[in-house]
């Protein structure tokens, strides 16, 4: 497909985890464009999505952390990714009840600029 609405011919691989599953949003300029999708496989996992694309049944919609390795190692590639919609936040919360646990700072420390860089990506 070269453009969002193209995605209406083609097999995707479906699963509801973040958003529909019956419908993708893309943006182009500043309009957002939902696109229905002929779901030939709906799965529970992005993980599953990802394999059965990998297999060849179909496009499928993941975030970007998911598919990594894939795009690292050249089985999928990205498409339509002049329509990508804006990066989700990611916040890291905690319950704030007294003082902040040590092995909890430990991990926030390590964790916050690593997500930074890699979002920044």
């Amino acid at each position: 497909p070269t453009a969002p609405e193209d995605l209406e011919t083609h097999d995707c691989i479906t699963f509801e985890g973040l958003a529909s599953a019956a419908s993708w949003s893309f943006i182009r300029g500043k309009a957002e464009i939902p696109v229905r999708v002929r779901s030939r496989l709906q799965v529970n996992t992005a993980e599953a999505a990802i394999d059965a694309a990998i297999a060849g049944v179909g496009l499928t919609r993941v975030l970007s952390y998911q598919i990594e390795a894939a795009l690292r190692s050249g089985t999928l590639r990205i498409l339509l990714q002049e329509f990508e919609p804006k990066s989700w936040p990611v916040s890291l919360v905690h319950a704030g009840h007294g003082l902040l646990p040590v092995k909890l700072r430990a991990f926030l420390d390590f964790a916050a600029p690593r997500l930074k860089e890699r979002l920044a990506q």
